[in-house]
């Protein structure tokens, strides 16, 4: 892994990243749903394929014609992007998913090669916390997704469901100690009003900005907008005043 970038296109988000992700590295990305990981997610891509970085995105739970509807809602046109050769989807199961990441001549391997894939995002890993409930087991499996993807260079992002009180959950199973960088997407409460927040929790090898800001999911995908000032208890999803 270098220290060389690989920018999101998310204007804010590159700023609390310092310039963006670190290139080869692996990122985890999570919240409840709603707050917009796939979106994040299909930006990221998105932004990579019109710079001639090929991506892919796979997928355990959305149904192809739904993730395209629901692209096109912001103003994607992933069909397009397709037809260029610019980026892949890749509808599958987790079973299959870990199969194929695990034999060097499969399919899917194949496809990151041929298509010099360059940025990949996986939604989601948490239909692998579904398939064993033993904490080793579970380790052993994202190992394999991380030694598979690292082998390629790729940049890649896993998205995870999140609960909307949950932020310990956020390093269930290891997965902290194997990725790069940790997300967090959350709703937060201000005022009785349900706003949303995006905070970097970790990023290994690299600065990165502490703070937790707003964002907002629109035509064009997430915007970043200003920090969260003078308010406590946000990771909490409740927050309030700071007292004097």
């Amino acid at each position: 892994m270098t220290n060389k970038r690989v920018t999101t296109g998310i204007k804010g988000l590159d700023e609390m990243l310092h310039g963006g992700f670190i290139r080869g590295s692996m990122i985890l990305v999570r919240g409840a749903p709603g707050t917009g990981k796939t979106s994040l997610a299909l930006q990221y891509l998105i932004h990579g394929a019109k710079h001639n970085k090929p991506g892919l995105f796979i997928s355990f739970e959305e149904l192809p014609n739904s993730l395209y509807r629901d692209a096109r809602t912001l103003g994607w046109d992933l069909k397009s992007l397709e037809d260029e050769g610019k980026l892949y989807m890749l509808f599958t199961s987790p079973e299959v998913f870990l199969a194929s990441i695990q034999t060097p001549n499969s399919r899917l391997n194949q496809l990151l090669l041929d298509a010099n894939i360059r940025r990949l995002a996986l939604d989601s890993v948490s239909h692998f916390d579904r398939l064993t409930s033993d904490s080793e087991k579970l380790r052993d499996i994202y190992t394999s997704v991380n030694n598979g993807l690292r082998r390629e260079g790729i940049t890649a992002m896993l998205l995870g469901e999140e609960g909307r009180a949950m932020y310990q959950r956020a390093f269930k199973g290891g997965i902290s100690f194997i990725v790069d960088t940790i997300v967090m997407l959350r709703y937060v409460e201000v005022e009785s009003a349900m706003q949303r927040a995006i905070m970097i929790l970790k990023m290994r090898g690299s600065n990165h900005a502490k703070e937790i800001r707003r964002y907002e999911i629109k035509t064009g995908g997430l915007e970043i907008l200003d920090v969260f000032e003078g308010r406590e208890g946000l990771l909490s999803g409740i927050s309030h005043r700071v007292t004097t």
